[in-house]
C-alpha cells in the first residue's frame, strides 16, 4: 500500500509505474486536511491534474525528481493551487492613488449603512414587488422612485443597470426610426469604445449632427429641427474638456426651442451630481436638481460616480417620458435586482439630510475632505514611516475625482513621497499590490507617491504598515 509518509530513496529516475494512486493520496492525512477545507471534487480533480503532469513529463523523457512524487509534495502543489482557484478575484483594496473614482478598482465605495441594509436583503425574502399593506403585487420601481424625486425635485424616476443602458433605453423608447439632433461637440466616446453614435445606430436612432466641435449655435439646432425630429440630445462632457474659442446653447435655451417645436430635450448627464459641489472646487459639475430647475425633459445619471452608489442609472423627468421609458420591452432587459434597488435605497435615504450627506457617503467624504486634514494625514502617516526606516517625505500634490468626470479639475492634496527604494519603483508598487490588503499608489519620477484623500476611515494605519512590510 502506497505510504505517502514515506520518501522514495532509489537513485534510480521515476517512472509511470512509481506514480502513486489517486485513492490512496485522496486517504492520506495531508489530503484529508484540503478535502475538509475546499471540498472532495476540486481537490480530487486538481490531484489528477497534477499527477497528469507528471505522466506527460515522464513519458516525454522531461526530468522529474523522485521528491516530486511523494505524497508531501503533491500535497503542497495541490494545497497551492487550491489557494489560488479559492482565492477572491476582488481583494480588499487601499486605494492610496489619489483618484476618489478609480473605474479599475470599483469606481465609488459603498456607504456602510446602505450596505447594511443590502445585506439584510440579500441574505432572505424581500419585498421586492409585493405591496405589503394589500398583499398584492407591486412595481419594484416604488422602492427608490419616490426617493429620487425627492432628492433630485423630479416628478418622475425609474433606474435601470448602467447609465449607458439608460441612454440606451431612453433613445429607442422615444426615437425609434426617427431624427436625433446632438451638436459635434457631443459626440463622446467612453471607456470599451462606447460612442455616441454607435449607440444611437443601435437604439434604432437617425442621428443628426449640427454645429461644430467647438461652436454649436441654438440657430444649428433649429434648422435642423424636422417633423421627423423626436429628440434633442446633449450629452455632458464628463471625461474632456472643450475649452478656448467654444460656444453652445444654454440648457435653459435649448428647452425654448425643443418647447416651440413640440420635441423633447434629453440630457445623458453621465457622471451627474445629485449635489452643488462648487464649493469644493468642482465648477463644471453641474447638479441634477439645478438642471430640473430649467425645465429639460428627461434626464439620465450613473449610479456608481458622483452620486457615490451602486452601478445604476437613474432616469429623471417627466412623468410620461418615464411612462414610455419603463413600458418599452427593454425595460425588463435592464432593470435592476434586489440589492442594486437595496444599496440605492439606502445611498438615496442619507441624501435626504444634506448636512450629513458629505459624511456619510465616502465618495463625498472624499472630494469635501479639508486638504489640512489630509496634510495631517499624510504627516502621520509619513512620520511612522520614517520611525520604521522607510525614506518618505511629504509634499503637496493634486488629487483627481476620476471615473470619467469633471476633466481638467483638480482637489489640492498632500501626498507621502517614498524614495531611495531597496528594488525599482515597478517591483515596489508590484510588491504593495499583490500584498494583503492589496495596495495601489502613485509612480512619479522612480518615487512611489500616496494620497491619503482616497483612504477610507481608519486606512492610514494599515497603509503605513503595509508600506512597511513590503519592505520597499
Amino acid at each position: 500500500m502506497y505510504n505517502p509518509a514515506v520518501s522514495q530513496k532509489s537513485t534510480k529516475s521515476p517512472s509511470l509505474r512509481d506514480l502513486p494512486k489517486v485513492d490512496a493520496l485522496l486517504s492520506s492525512r495531508e489530503f484529508e486536511e484540503l478535502i475538509a477545507r475546499y471540498g472532495r471534487k476540486p481537490v480530487t480533480e486538481q490531484v489528477r491534474t497534477a499527477l497528469d503532469d507528471l505522466r506527460q513529463r515522464l513519458r516525454g523523457n522531461v526530468a522529474a525528481g523522485a521528491d516530486e512524487l511523494t505524497g508531501a509534495a503533491l500535497a503542497a502543489a495541490v494545497s497551492a493551487a487550491m489557494q489560488k482557484l479559492f482565492a477572491p478575484r476582488q481583494c480588499r483594496v487601499i486605494n492610496a492613488t489619489g483618484v476618489v473614482l478609480h473605474t479599475s478598482l470599483g469606481r465609488a465605495p459603498l456607504a456602510p449603512r446602505a450596505v447594511e441594509q443590502a445585506m439584510r436583503e440579500a441574505s432572505g425574502y424581500s419585498l421586492l414587488e409585493l405591496d405589503r399593506e394589500s398583499g398584492k403585487r407591486s412595481d419594484r420601481d416604488l422602492l427608490v422612485s419616490e426617493l429620487i424625486c425627492r432628492v433630485t425635485g423630479a416628478q418622475a424616476a425609474t433606474v435601470v443597470n448602467n447609465n449607458a443602458a439608460a441612454t440606451m433605453l431612453i433613445l429607442n423608447a422615444l426615437a425609434d426610426g426617427r431624427e436625433v439632433i446632438c451638436s459635434r461637440a457631443h459626440m463622446v466616446e467612453i471607456g470599451g469604445s462606447y460612442r455616441m453614435p454607435d449607440v444611437m445606430r443601435k437604439a434604432g436612432c437617425r442621428l443628426v449632427e449640427v454645429g461644430c466641435t467647438n461652436k454649436t449655435h441654438l440657430r444649428d439646432y433649429a434648422s435642423a429641427i424636422t417633423p421627423d425630429t423626436a429628440l434633442l440630445l446633449k450629452v455632458h462632457t464628463s471625461n474632456y474638456a472643450i475649452v478656448g474659442f467654444t460656444e453652445e446653447p444654454a440648457l435653459e435655451e435649448l428647452v425654448a426651442l425643443g418647447r416651440r417645436h413640440e420635441v423633447p430635450v434629453f440630457f445623458d448627464l453621465g457622471s451627474g451630481s445629485l449635489v452643488d459641489l462648487s464649493r469644493y472646487g468642482i465648477a463644471r459639475e453641474p447638479s441634477v436638481p439645478e438642471l430640473l430647475k430649467s425645465g429639460v425633459d428627461v434626464i439620465c445619471i450613473s449610479g456608481d460616480k458622483l452620486f457615490g452608489g451602486p452601478q445604476a442609472g437613474m432616469i429623471v423627468g417627466r412623468p410620461d417620458i418615464i411612462e414610455r421609458v419603463k413600458k418599452n420591452a427593454l425595460f425588463r432587459m435592464l432593470r435592476c435586482d434586489k440589492i442594486t434597488l437595496a444599496l440605492l435605497e439606502g445611498t438615496l435615504e442619507l441624501y435626504l439630510d444634506e448636512d450629513r450627506v458629505f459624511e456619510a457617503v465616502p465618495t463625498l467624504r472624499a472630494i469635501a475632505r479639508d486638504p489640512l486634514d489630509v496634510r495631517r494625514a499624510a504627516e502621520d502617516i509619513c512620520a511612522r514611516l520614517k520611525a520604521a526606516g522607510v525614506d518618505a517625505s511629504t509634499a503637496a500634490s493634486s488629487s483627481q475625482i476620476g471615473g470619467g468626470s469633471t476633466p481638467g479639475e483638480y482637489l489640492p492634496t498632500t501626498v507621502i513621497a517614498v524614495r531611495r527604494l531597496r528594488k525599482s519603483a515597478d517591483d515596489a508598487a508590484r510588491a504593495l499590490r499583490l500584498a494583503t490588503p492589496s495596495v495601489f499608489c502613485r509612480i512619479e519620477s522612480d518615487t512611489l507617491l500616496f494620497d491619503p484623500r482616497t483612504l477610507l476611515p481608519g486606512q492610514e494605519s494599515e497603509l503605513a504598515q503595509a508600506i512597511i512590510a513590503a519592505r520597499v
